[in-house]
């Protein structure tokens, strides 16, 4: 099923990245550039990095301008994640176009590729859970509560799992029908924000 597949390549790249465990090592995708395996395991490695920019930027002790270029970066990666998830979708739209839609068949309130995103947030919530879960130096309360999260994030992955075969399965047979919808972010484009557009 393809959201057991997701899930693998997603804990591949969160397992490569944690062997330097550094937001500024070199990415290299070992997945064929074209197969969907490629575009998961770069949207996940985004993701990865971005929860660790996510981290330092917390850093109370965080220099100002050291956290302002950080937020830049948290920016343009939020900006690619978006741009793989909407890759992600065109892969979909593509794989289903041609399937008859029945005459009883709705459209979904969440494209497939924005629920696999959350399947690659979910995957990075799992990994650091049970690091805490592991931890040897953590209170027993500590890590009672957090294996107690573990067992939710991992019910979660299931349901989550399960949904997103059922919505490709119901693609499959013409159930539901899919549009691509850009985001459109404004905030990034040098005419649609108004900040921007005064500063060239």
């Amino acid at each position: 099923m393809f959201a057991a597949t997701a899930w693998k390549i997603f804990n591949e790249s969160i397992e490569k990245y944690h062997l330097i465990d550094r937001v500024d090592q070199e990415f290299h995708n070992p997945h064929d550039t074209k197969e969907i395996a490629h575009l998961l395991y770069k949207k996940n490695w985004i993701d990865t990095v971005q929860w660790h920019f996510e981290d330092l930027i917390r850093d109370p002790a965080i220099d100002p301008v050291g956290a302002l270029a950080l937020k830049r970066k948290i920016d343009a990666s939020n900006q690619e994640r978006t741009d793989l998830v909407e890759y992600i979708d065109s892969y979909f739209y593509e794989k289903y176009k041609d399937v008859a839609a029945t005459a009883a068949a709705t459209i979904n309130t969440e494209s497939p590729a924005w629920a696999v995103d959350r399947l690659s947030i979910l995957a990075l919530k799992v990994y650091h859970m049970r690091e805490e879960v592991l931890r040897e130096d953590a209170s027993s309360d500590h890590i009672a509560q957090c294996q107690e999260k573990l067992e939710v994030l991992l019910t979660q992955k299931e349901d989550l799992c399960l949904a997103i075969d059922q919505l490709l399965l119901d693609f499959e047979q013409g159930d539901k029908y899919m549009k691509v919808y850009k985001q459109m972010k404004m905030y990034n484009d040098n005419e649609l924000n108004p900040v921007l557009r005064a500063s060239k």
